[in-house]
């Protein structure tokens, strides 16, 4: 099934040209300009560019936005308060409009939302009274749609059907004619393509597309998250079938073009049920005491080629996806599973860091190259671990990836040992300048063979997380720094991340002081200091998962950019994505990079990439939406089946329609609403994050601990009611 829109590799349209010229002419609002002035900001000058510019110019002028003020020379219309930007709807059917050079978002009540859905691009006027303070406005027209495809339930009558799509800021349902219900069966889940919206009709039309199944059976649902987010699920036939024609062999020409590693001592860990290995560790001691690290990844260039059908699909996709239950791969398995995983005891082509480290973890010199390597072995992350606690090469079967007891090779115990020393320094260094430890516990779920949740665990990462977690990070942090202290400047891919909003570090402040915390926001420093020390005290007590979050939310969202401000989770003034390109296409768009630059080749597109990167982090926003969704509904599943079971739980929001609560056993989260608790009415008093009943002046207020059992488990919403039993001290 189509699900977005492909790119039109090697298109010479200039992407966003209207809002490009609104943006030039409204920084200089008391300058005019011609298309030649505007292609020289744009940094465009083929022939090509300088028509779309001049037919757009004209375009803009015929509807009053812009002013000509002499042949050829145009002047942003003061006289019109038009803006462009996103729709942000919110539950209740009103919305924002976020516009890029404006400091405050457009109000746009729900009767002036004109038929735009949420994340749409829209064109909104504002009113001049308002202008200077809550600007308000009406959107005029829709732009550009954020999607076309809607997942809901059909819902038939003898003659047309609607769907009520999935989401609660889709403020209607779709109308669908009955030519267009494609055999479709009553409260059956379906994909709806939207076909247009006539300006008095009140309900917009489309048409099915696909059938997912029946409402609320596991594989609908894990159907309907990926549609809903826009994901893929198979590969199209073509596809598989030129991945599956590749020449995956190892061959004698191509290893006269790469770094022979093969005899140097290369194993992976990786978690215990993984199917692809897309990094490697090599190691050996030099004749000067220090040691070569190598960090050795997939070479997925080699085999997606600019262009090809392959790397369009690598492209569109742009990650692989996580649900709980599967994998949903950004590449076909004949690459991703077989020739890009490095197996051990098998031969692969590789793309390298290499590190010369003296004893106290400096770097001393470095390569960066394909490599064909060799992997001796493969271990899971326990085993690793026992290796580090125990200090020696025992492996009990309880723990063991071969099912029985065995004994690593000495010198692999002496690489994991020094690997481990070299990593925790790293560590050490980074959380000196101002690196951030997020160690977020990870919920996890035992599945029996019909993919019911039958249990629940948490993830935690431990030294031998960590030990690899670094040298991916050295690599990826070197890769940047080696093509970003280049002169003259190179297009790059970089993995960017902002400071923390002032606001958003305040509300987290405000809100940690009910547990007893406090944070020093003095400076950029203090911050990640006291951030780290937060999520250090939080360890182990019953607020931890709230506190985490919290802390997690108050941070910038990481994303792609050739625009580098390096990344402040990580205290790196450059840093990029190199290792794990069957996973991520970024890595890949940094492998081809570098390769060009390491052969000599001149700056690449950076508008071409920048789009690159765009696509990118919004694919993967995506992508961390379904996993999202995926975790709430198998906690929902997990839920319903424990109906009649009091959990403790501890108070981890406060609404004035209801507080949620956190169960501590398992991190799943619902609603209490007030309405339903019995003892009182209690209100919402939001300066004490409480609720407080009015007769008895009981409060339950954020991080008290209480006791819930289920009201009601929505799997279709992928929501929890709870019913509230009473405080810890109540119940006991």
């Amino acid at each position: 099934m189509k699900k977005r829109k492909k790119r039109k590799r090697g298109s010479k349209k200039i992407p966003n040209l209207t809002t490009k010229i609104i943006s030039i002419l409204r920084k200089n609002a008391t300058k005019s300009f011609n298309y030649k002035q505007i292609a020289a900001r744009l940094e465009v000058n083929d022939a090509n560019s300088r028509n779309q510019i001049i037919k757009e110019l004209a375009a803009l002028a015929s509807k009053d936005k812009l002013i000509q003020v002499e042949r050829g020379k145009f002047q942003l219309n003061q006289q019109v308060d038009y803006y462009q930007g996103k729709l942000d709807l919110t539950a209740k059917g009103d919305g924002y409009v976020v516009v890029e050079e404006l400091e405050e978002d457009i109000y746009v009540p729900k009767n002036n939302i004109n038929r735009a859905f949420n994340g749409d691009i829209v064109e909104v006027y504002v009113y001049k009274h308002r202008r200077n303070r809550n600007n308000e406005g009406e959107i005029t027209q829709v732009l550009t749609r954020n999607k076309t495809q809607f997942v809901g339930q059909l819902h038939l009558n003898d003659n047309f059907g609607f769907v009520t799509v999935n989401g609660n800021k889709m403020y209607t349902d779709i109308f669908i004619p009955k030519n267009h219900i494609n055999q479709a069966k009553d409260k059956e889940i379906v994909v709806v393509e939207f076909v247009k919206w006539k300006e008095k009709s009140d309900s917009p039309e489309g048409k099915i597309i696909e059938v997912l199944g029946e409402a609320g059976t596991h594989e609908t649902e894990m159907q309907s998250i990926l549609a809903e987010n826009g994901l893929p699920h198979d590969f199209p036939p073509e596809v598989e079938e030129f991945a599956n024609k590749l020449d995956t062999s190892i061959q004698a020409s191509e290893i006269k073009k790469r770094r022979d590693m093969r005899d140097t001592l290369t194993f992976t860990i990786d978690p215990k049920d993984a199917k692809d290995f897309d990094d490697a560790l090599s190691f050996k001691t030099l004749e000067n005491g220090n040691v070569e690290v190598g960090i050795h990844i997939a070479d997925v260039s080699h085999y997606v080629t600019p262009g090809s059908i392959l790397d369009n699909e690598a492209y569109e996709r742009a990650t692989s996806i996580y649900l709980v239950d599967r994998v949903v791969p950004m590449l076909p398995e004949v690459l991703s599973n077989n020739a890009c995983s490095l197996r051990p005891h098998e031969e692969k082509y590789t793309f390298s860091a290499v590190f010369e480290l003296d004893n106290n973890a400096q770097v001393k010199n470095q390569w960066f190259g394909r490599t064909v390597t060799y992997s001796d072995a493969r271990f899971a992350y326990e085993e690793a671990q026992q290796i580090i606690e125990t200090n020696a090469g025992f492996i009990p079967k309880e723990i063991s990836i071969q099912d029985k007891e065995y004994t690593v090779d000495p010198k692999i115990v002496e690489a994991v040992i020094k690997l481990n020393n070299l990593a925790q320094q790293m560590r050490k260094k980074r959380m000196a300048v101002g690196a951030i430890s997020f160690d977020k516990v990870e919920v996890k779920f035992h599945l029996d063979e019909a993919n019911e949740p039958v249990g629940v665990y948490f993830k935690t990462a431990k030294e031998a997380n960590k030990l690899i977690e670094e040298f991916m990070l050295l690599a990826n942090k070197k890769v940047a720094e080696f093509i970003g202290k280049q002169e003259p400047e190179k297009t790059f891919v970089y993995r960017c991340h902002d400071d923390p909003d002032d606001e958003k570090l305040a509300s987290l402040q405000t809100i940690i002081a009910q547990f007893g915390y406090k944070l020093n926001l003095k400076d950029r420093k203090s911050t990640s200091q006291s951030l780290n020390k937060l999520l250090t005290d939080v360890q182990g007590t019953k607020e931890q998962n709230l506190v985490d979050t919290l802390a997690v939310r108050s941070m910038s969202k990481a994303y792609y950019s050739t625009k580098n401000i390096g990344h402040y989770g990580l205290a790196f003034d450059y840093y990029s994505h190199f290792t794990s390109p069957i996973r991520r296409y970024p890595d890949v768009m940094v492998h081809r990079l570098l390769q060009t630059y390491l052969e000599g080749g001149a700056s690449a597109n950076q508008e071409n990439y920048e789009e690159n990167c765009k696509h990118c982090s919004e694919a993967e926003n995506f992508a961390t939406n379904a996993e999202r969704d995926s975790i709430k509904y198998m906690q929902v599943k997990f839920m319903k089946d424990h109906e009649n079971q009091a959990f403790l739980g501890v108070i981890s929001g406060v609404t004035e329609w209801g507080i949620y609560v956190e169960v501590e056993e398992n991190k799943c989260e619902g609603m209490v609403r007030l309405k339903d608790i019995p003892e009182d009415h209690f209100d919402f008093v939001r300066e004490e994050y409480a609720v407080i009943g009015r007769a008895t002046k009981k409060a339950y207020r954020l991080g008290d601990e209480v006791y819930v059992n289920v009201k009601n488990a929505d799997l279709a919403k992928r929501h929890l009611d709870f019913n509230l039993l009473g405080s810890k001290e109540d119940v006991l």
